[in-house]
């Protein structure tokens, strides 16, 4: 006689409610449950987000089973990102998505998680050890909805069966899977580093997506004989931050020769810039 799984405890209905559609994705109960509790303890108000602080913070005695379901449990990473995907594609509906498209790092002692080596860490500004992965977010209505992220492995950490895959190859991966999966793209947004590579251009060429990317000063345009550079005269528009007030800022075209399918752009806080206080983007 098979003897059914007890009840899992409850936590928070809105917690409960969403984690109901992963109960299937867990064999053991007590798996789901810390699945539960790591879902409130990711939204909880404590400020670090360790498995022993959120432990404590749900009301276990320590976080060893939290640690061991990470670690340890048998659950498909795949089947939960899907699961996910499909939920936020369901809460988004048909409306469009802006799509932006960024790297992030988090600062790690040693060597024990895989991936970690000397690096660039977008987030600091500088090189330290750590671990980089590339992510996108939809943005609708003014609402961010994280979609899917890629780890960024190093050559020198590359593990058996690995394959070495720059940024910017793992960006054009992670567009073109949101693309099939049917989600519906308006605009692409992302920095220099991507706006740089050729691949990523012709990617969204190809899948004839909007984008605005940042390029560097000193971008090259190839120009046919003969033509000019021309600058536009500058217009001011209202630009608006999350946690600040609005500020005025600048914005010029730049016209290389004739205007083209991609459109070039000087933005800047002043209308009379210095080469330092440039920022040119492509549309």
């Amino acid at each position: 006689m098979v003897t059914p799984r007890r009840e899992a405890v409850n936590t928070v209905a809105f917690i409960d409610n969403y984690c109901q559609h992963y109960y299937s994705l867990f064999e053991d109960v007590r798996h789901f449950e810390a699945f539960k509790y790591l879902q409130l303890g990711m939204l909880s108000s404590i400020r670090t987000k360790s498995l022993p602080e959120i432990a404590k913070t749900v009301g276990l005695k320590d976080g060893q089973s939290l640690h061991h379901f990470l670690r340890d449990a048998l659950w498909d990473v795949k089947k939960l990102r899907e699961t996910r995907l499909w939920l936020t594609k369901m809460m988004i509906g048909e409306r469009e998505i802006i799509l932006c498209i960024d790297e992030t790092g988090d600062k790690k002692k040693g060597k024990t998680t895989d991936y970690v080596t000397r690096q660039y860490i977008g987030n600091l500004g500088k090189i330290e050890n750590g671990i980089v992965s590339v992510n996108a977010y939809g943005v609708v209505d003014g609402i961010t909805y994280p979609l899917m992220f890629q780890i960024f492995k190093p050559k020198n950490r590359l593990q058996s069966g690995d394959k070495y895959k720059t940024k910017p190859q793992i960006a054009i991966e992670i567009i073109q899977e949101l693309k099939a999966l049917g989600f519906k793209i308006k605009l692409v947004l992302a920095d220099s580093l991507y706006g740089e590579s050729g691949d990523v251009i012709g990617c969204l060429e190809k899948l004839k997506l909007e984008f605005i990317v940042a390029i560097r000063s000193n971008h090259g345009v190839l120009m046919p004989p003969g033509s000019r550079k021309r600058y536009n005269r500058w217009k001011a528009y209202e630009q608006k931050l999350s946690h600040r007030q609005t500020e005025t800022r600048y914005l010029r075209e730049i016209i290389f020769g004739q205007r083209r399918c991609i459109r070039y752009y000087q933005i800047s806080k002043v209308n009379t810039p210095t080469l330092l206080e440039m920022k040119v983007g492509i549309s």
